[in-house]
């Protein structure tokens, strides 16, 4: 009889973890920032809601063969699904109180469809990216032999889709109970449309093993070259990270959003193509692009009081933790 590999059950526990802590406490915008009891209570809900949907993206991806723009674009499904069904924050021009809301809305506010291109590509982009891309790529570089395996079965993909969708409907119902500003018929088919729209690019984005003729490859899956070392991957996904983040909510700023992601995207796929490429430098990116969002914490103001040396603990805790787990998955050995 098959044995549970406790190896496996402990990187889904991992990622249970890690991508809230990723989506919600990396930058210390909260009142709970620097508060260790108030962050593991949050945990609770944003475990479900995070770690849930990371998992089942992993675990999907893994088993369908999906190339990173697939595991990205089912990313984006759940960043979708957050923002514009489950708290409904895309389509709000003044959500929850928060005091610089409208500065971020109304510069790039697209009246006909209710909500902003700058929050819109943020909140997207940003739970793609960081909510569930960087914790996939960063539990996977820690082992890198079960990188390319699945860790759950049958019964924990029941647990986690349940799980996720407990928590979504609880924070559906704070929404609606709380909020004056609710979404539209149009707006929830429209995020639909883009959920499924998303979906069907993800399930396009089925990895092949390249046909090696005569030294050659024939269908472009690798190619001759050397990848760059790690740490200047790291230093790259750094850089573009501080880029994005304090772009400002322009239209000007849109764009060069839209640009920073598409050049990113282009240079990673060019660059994985190199047969020296393995998941220690996807890991890298990941924790460059972490320690980016971990640094722009220092600049924000939390909502509510939080006490300066609390709020700047967070911070170096978050910046040293985003480090700590680039150096640990850039020293690990095996099959990726």
């Amino acid at each position: 009889m098959k044995t549970r590999d406790p190896r496996r059950l402990a990187m889904a526990a991992g990622l249970l973890v890690l991508a809230p802590m990723c989506a919600e406490y990396v930058t210390g915008y909260d009142d709970s920032t620097g508060d260790p009891l108030a962050l593991a209570a949050g945990l609770l809900i944003f475990g479900p809601l995070y770690g849930a949907p990371a998992l089942l993206i992993r675990e999907t991806a893994r088993r369908l063969g999906m190339s990173w723009p697939g595991i990205l674009a089912l990313a984006a499904v759940f960043g979708v699904l957050q923002a514009g069904v489950v708290d409904q924050s895309m389509f709000s021009e003044g959500y929850r109180d928060i005091p610089y809301w409208e500065e971020m809305v109304r510069p790039t506010y697209v009246a006909p469809l209710g909500l902003a291109a700058h929050t819109t590509l943020s909140f997207v982009a940003g739970h793609a990216v960081w909510s569930f891309g960087v914790p996939i790529a960063l539990t996977e570089g820690l082992n890198p032999r079960l990188s390319r395996t699945p860790w759950l079965r049958t019964p924990g993909l029941v647990t986690a889709a349940a799980l996720y969708l407990a928590a979504a409907a609880l924070v559906l119902r704070d929404h609606l109970r709380t909020e004056d500003e609710h979404a539209a018929a149009a707006q929830l088919g429209g995020s639909l449309a883009a959920v499924a729209l998303l979906v069907l690019f993800a399930l396009s984005r089925r990895s092949r093993d390249p046909v090696v003729r005569n030294g050659v490859v024939r269908n472009g899956a690798v190619r001759n070259g050397a990848a760059p070392r790690p740490i200047a991957v790291a230093a790259g996904g750094l850089v573009a990270g501080l880029v994005f983040d304090f772009l400002p909510s322009t239209w000007a700023g849109v764009a060069a959003g839209l640009a920073v992601i598409a050049l990113c995207g282009a240079a990673a796929v060019r660059l994985a193509r190199s047969p020296e490429w393995t998941i220690r430098h996807a890991a890298a990116l990941a924790a460059g692009a972490l320690t980016a969002r971990a640094a722009v914490g220092f600049f924000a103001v939390p909502l509510g009081e939080v006490p300066t040396v609390a709020k700047y603990a967070h911070n170096v805790a978050f910046v040293a933790g985003a480090v700590l787990l680039g150096v640990l998955a850039a020293r690990r050995r095996g099959a990726a």
